[in-house]
């Protein structure tokens, strides 16, 4: 019997999407699941090169500013949740 690891590896994580509150449900290798308002997104490292080296905790730690903000201190990263329904309107610069 062979005991291989899987071409990917998961973290997961509570998931809860309250309306007041940003909470990762899991991380893999391409990227991680938010839950923010009631919906949850998948933040590609490819469309958010942002957190592709960012460890766990870092992407982890966010919060909800001002209804309508996300913020991640620890990496310096801000994003509008709009950005997030509608990314073709928020182009990387």
């Amino acid at each position: 019997m062979s005991c291989e690891r899987p071409a990917e590896v998961r973290v997961f994580f509570m998931t809860i999407c309250a309306d007041t509150a940003a909470e990762v449900s899991h991380i893999n290798g391409r990227g991680f699941w938010l839950c923010v308002q009631d919906k949850e997104y998948f933040l590609p490292y490819d469309e958010y090169p942002w957190f592709r080296d960012a460890k766990v905790r870092d992407i982890l730690d966010v919060a909800v500013a001002h209804g309508h903000h996300l913020h991640w201190p620890s990496l310096d990263v801000d994003l509008e949740i709009d950005s997030l329904e509608h990314p073709e309107n928020y182009p990387l610069l």
